[in-house]
């Protein structure tokens, strides 16, 4: 089922009349606009891998893939019921929640013709509770995920604009320093790492007993935040 988030991002980006759910080269697409095939993807970049190599032989293709900053919960007195509850979850995302995504996409990034917009969204999630309960699945069944608003993007085109999703770093880093300046463990640090050496955007300086060390590599001037460019 779709959720409302995914058509809400399927309007924003493909405008109040666009071609959807299209099908091309075998492959069904949200949307097009404006020459691009456009992709909203809430779950993992990997299961849409295969998909999007193939369609980039031919194609420009748009991958929008919302990273949830705040959201509020909306507890539901049960499927299809009335709202009895909100509350705001005290988890909140963070520019560099992508790189959990893009570690599986960066043999496809950077390509001439993808690009990948990370829109910072809040939301509200409508939830209701789950008749048999087990150890394996949360308590709740999802009903809706609904947006809220759009802070931000971010449009990745290129190796440099990956620097974009991170805070100020030194010019010579390791995986040591992403942990401390992200506050984060030391194995999602090495996923951001992995990433920026797979896409080109630092080169690898040589290794000590911390680990590689990395320094950026020439930065292009950074594009402005293009909420609208596909807009009607």
């Amino acid at each position: 089922m779709e959720h409302s988030l995914h058509a809400d991002l399927k309007r924003f980006y493909a405008g109040p009349a666009p071609s959807v759910e299209v099908v091309v080269d075998g492959y069904r697409i949200d949307a097009t606009s404006h020459g691009w095939l456009i992709e909203i993807q809430q779950g993992p970049l990997w299961a849409i891998r295969r998909k999007t190599q193939a369609l980039l032989d031919k194609h420009r293709v748009l991958v929008v893939k919302p990273i949830v900053m705040t959201r509020t919960i909306a507890r539901l007195e049960g499927e299809g019921g009335q709202v009895i509850s909100y509350r705001k979850s005290p988890k909140e995302g963070h520019r560099w929640d992508v790189f959990e995504d893009l570690v599986h996409f960066a043999k496809v990034f950077p390509h001439p013709r993808l690009r990948i917009d990370v829109a910072f969204v809040d939301v509200v999630e409508y939830r209701y509770p789950r008749q048999r309960r087990s150890w394996r699945r949360p308590p709740y069944q999802l009903a809706d995920r609904q947006l809220v608003q759009v802070r931000e993007t971010v449009t990745l085109m290129t190796p440099d604009d990956m620097r974009l999703l991170l805070p100020e770093l030194p010019e010579v880093f390791d995986s040591a320093d992403l942990a401390a300046v992200l506050a984060v463990p030391r194995w999602r640090a090495q996923q951001v790492a992995y990433c920026l050496r797979e896409t080109g955007a630092v080169q690898v300086l040589g290794r000590t007993r911390r680990g590689w060390r990395y320094s950026w590599r020439p930065t292009q001037p950074a594009p402005v935040d293009r909420l609208s460019l596909l807009v009607a």
